[in-house]
This record gives C-alpha cells, structure tokens and sequence, in this order.
C-alpha cells in the first residue's frame, strides 16, 4: 500500500475516535499514533469527561504512546489527528519529536500554524487535508447540534 493509502486508512482510524467523542458529547477530534504501520495509542477528546482542558485528543494519544514505547521521543511515530493541533499539542508533539503529523481539517481559529514562530520540531514532517471533508463535516454537525439546542 502506498503511503496516501495509508494515510487514508489511519485517518479513517482517527474518524472513528472522533465519532466516540461525539457520542460523549465531546468536541469530536480523534487522533491515532503509529509506528511501523501499527496503531500504538488511540484517543479522543476527553476535556469534559475528565474536567481537565489538556485532555485533548493528541495529548492523551502521546501520553499513550510515550508508556507504550517507554520513550519519551516519539521520533519513529506518525500522529494522524482528525483537526490540526492546537498550540499546546503543537508543542506537546516538539516535546516528544514525534517524526510526522498528519491532519484532516484546519483549524483556522486555534491551529498552531496561526502562530508565527515554528511549534512542531524541526524534522517533523507533516501531511494536511487527509480526509479533510469527512474531518470538517464530524465538527461542522456537531456544532450545528449544538447550535439547534439552543
């Protein structure tokens, strides 16, 4: 399988979290981590369910991932995550030196690329718009129900 094929196949992984998030009425990011094409750590967000404004889903796959591997670097990892990283899992991935992200949507709002200073580390490869539709429509319908409930 060529390696657009296997970003498919792992953000569809990610999707799947960010659909358990939904059904928790959680903002409904999922994120994956792999390495040699085996997922190591699965997440989602959680910052409702926990009480704690850090449990996004990226920052619970790394935590994941780090006990997995009994590493704190992550060099060898590829993140697939369903929106792109905030500031904090931006720099939460730098901290780990994950190897690559990949993303769907783009965050226009709090996306670490609206920061002018670089945030992933320096030989971090990242991948955007995988999946990118299935990605914005989870979050756009999410908050559109949100909105009706009003």
């Amino acid at each position: 399988m060529d390696q657009e094929k296997w970003d498919e196949h792992f953000m569809r992984q990610a999707l799947m979290q960010a659909e358990m998030a939904a059904e928790e009425d959680e903002v409904p990011v999922g994120a994956v981590i792999v390495v040699d094409q085996t997922i190591i750590a699965k997440a989602y967000n959680q910052t409702e369910k926990l009480k704690d404004a850090t449990a996004h889903a990226e920052m619970i796959a790394i935590t994941s991932a780090a006990n997995y591997l009994n590493s704190k670097y992550l060099n060898d990892c590829t993140l697939y995550v369903t929106l792109e990283p905030c500031l904090m899992c931006g720099t939460a991935s730098n901290w780990s030196q994950i190897g690559r992200v990949v993303y769907g949507a783009t965050d226009l709002k709090k996306g670490y690329q609206n920061f002018s200073d670089p945030v992933l580390h320096k030989r971090t490869e990242v991948t955007t718009g995988v999946l990118e539709q299935e990605c914005a429509a989870i979050l756009t319908n999410f908050f559109a129900q949100k909105r009706k409930s009003f």
